[in-house]
């Protein structure tokens, strides 16, 4: 089989979970799974492709995806993949430096002489030097970033928060890869998603070692999942909205045509610790990002619209931005 096939995960304050099959402009419900996660694990165990499974879960339930979509329906959708059962094993991260223009805006950020050379900008050399090294060669190695556990995944139509602590927060287009570990601690890719990372951009500039405490916030997949997609040439646009009207927008690119490295030198960096490895474990991968408006100085701002659309992906993944209006607090530490 080699169709591309469209999955999103809903939800229903009486039904439950679902995941359902996008063929326009319906869903169909497949049975009897609860998640993806559920779903892939079944192909898993019985060393079934994924597609097969799919269709023999397809059932008779339809539900008009525009409503849903649009929250207009009693429906909501849900990440377009997550651990439902564990979050704590979902682990969110990403690679960065991946993409040129992201490189430079990095160079921008933190270079302080115009004749030298970042270290952000170093390592993007390296993997134009190294990252996409013959099949069964270890390449460059490319930044690696933690983001978190499942708990921080979002939704399409869900808010992306500054929090209190946050010294600002942008958009981050991007795709997502999407895993699962089997039980002899292979990892298995489900597919792709798009994505927007969402970074404190603001923090990170004040030093590159900001970097790492800049990531941890929330971010967003979905609202589709593709099965089958091919990780070589995919085009998009990434817009932000301000009271109904665009305030910024640009193309965007990804897949390895745009990238540093390959995608398989980008998957042997993540998996080959054996922490990412355990049996039934799930990851959520950022690929990075070809642009980003804080890079070309739009600071976003509180209900702002971030919309991410990738050719092939399904659906724009759409998120507005929210300001907490909490004031950053000091937490306690007591003995136990």
């Amino acid at each position: 089989m080699s169709e591309n096939l469209r999955l999103i995960q809903l939800g229903h304050s009486a039904y439950g979970r679902k995941v359902a099959l996008v063929q326009e402009p319906n869903l169909v419900l497949l049975q009897p799974f609860s998640s993806v996660y559920a779903l892939a694990q079944h192909a898993i165990q019985k060393n079934i492709d994924i597609r097969e499974i799919i269709h023999q879960a397809i059932s008779d339930e339809l539900l008009a995806y525009e409503g849903v979509y649009e929250n207009k329906s009693d429906w909501h959708l849900l990440p377009a993949f997550d651990n439902p059962d564990n979050p704590f094993a979902c682990l969110v991260s990403g690679t960065g430096l991946t993409h040129r223009k992201s490189a430079m805006n990095r160079q921008v950020m933190h270079q302080e002489e115009q004749t030298s050379l970042t270290d952000s900008m170093k390592m993007y050399q390296w993997g134009i030097e190294g990252g996409r090294p013959a099949p069964g060669v270890v390449g460059a190695q490319p930044e690696w970033f933690y983001k978190g556990q499942g708990h921080i995944l979002r939704a399409h139509g869900q808010p992306l928060e500054i929090p209190a602590y946050g010294n600002g927060g942008g958009d981050e287009p991007e795709i997502a890869g999407v895993y699962m570990v089997d039980t002899q601690g292979n990892p298995r890719r489900i597919g792709f998603c798009p994505a927007n990372e969402f970074s404190d951009h603001i923090m990170e500039k004040k030093n590159y070692l900001y970097l790492a405490p800049s990531k941890l916030r929330n971010c967003a997949i979905g609202p589709e999942l593709v099965i089958g997609a091919a990780f070589q040439k995919i085009k998009g646009k990434v817009s932000a909205y301000r009271s109904g009207q665009i305030i910024w927008s640009k193309e965007i690119h990804t897949g390895e045509q745009a990238m540093a490295h390959s995608l398989a030198n980008l998957e042997y960096h993540h998996f080959k610790y054996e922490s990412h490895r355990v049996p039934w474990q799930a990851h959520v991968h950022f690929m990075g990002a070809d642009a980003f408006s804080y890079g070309e100085q739009i600071k976003l701002m509180d209900n702002d619209l971030m919309e991410v659309y990738w050719e092939g992906m399904g659906r724009p993944l759409r998120n507005t931005l929210k300001v907490s209006q909490e004031t950053e607090k000091m937490i306690t530490v007591k003995p136990v």
